[in-house]
């Protein structure tokens, strides 16, 4: 199980209202089914898991909050525009009602790495990571940890070697953690239910 779930980046963060997208709702009704899955939510005792995104413009994207792992649904209110990122000084500029997901420079990472993404989902699940383990995914590096930029660029440069318009990663670093990303947000869900099918995976975790 992931101890970590924590923000490790350097957060420049300034409150705001909410910022509006088109794709919002789309994107959290993909997390409400991620979340019925058991892809997204809270370890007992905490903390929360898994997380999603969509993309806004060339740099910057719309993702889910800190510390909203253990809720079903949520609002506009729980999500978070990150304006910017830094891979290399590991810092995350953002705005909104609350701070963004301690994923949140992975999600940068895809995005960098290929402008054509425009949805990523993490999740995480025992028996999916260790079958795409198991069974020769793309992967980052065990050595790479989580919430570290090694793992930030590790990701970008797996994404970016594979030069594909959706795919899934395992992040062997990242206890039980996997990406996936995709041309839409339908897409990118696509993927993940097709791996929920693949490792038999009918019930939380």
């Amino acid at each position: 199980m992931v101890k970590d779930g924590y923000v490790k980046y350097r957060a420049i963060h300034t409150p705001a209202g909410a910022t509006e997208s088109p794709l919002w709702a789309q994107l959290n009704e993909a997390r409400t089914r991620l979340h019925d899955l058991g892809l997204v939510g809270e370890y007992p005792g905490g903390p929360g898991y898994g997380n999603v995104s969509v993309r806004l413009g060339e740099n910057d994207f719309l993702i889910s909050g800190t510390a909203t792992g253990e809720k079903r649904v949520l609002t506009i209110n729980e999500y978070s525009w990150v304006s910017s990122f830094d891979i290399e000084k590991n810092t995350v500029t953002t705005k909104g009602p609350v701070q963004a997901s301690s994923e949140s420079m992975t999600h940068g990472a895809v995005y960098r790495a290929f402008p054509g993404a425009v949805s990523v989902l993490h999740i995480h699940s025992r028996k999916i990571f260790d079958g795409m383990l198991r069974d020769g995914y793309p992967s980052t590096p065990a050595g790479a940890a989580y919430g570290t930029p090694e793992i930030a660029l590790a990701i970008s440069d797996c994404v970016a070697r594979l030069g594909k318009p959706s795919g899934v990663i395992v992040m062997a670093g990242h206890d039980e953690g996997v990406i996936a990303w995709g041309p839409g947000i339908d897409k990118a869900l696509d993927l993940v239910l097709e791996l929920c099918t693949k490792y038999k995976l009918d019930a939380k975790n």
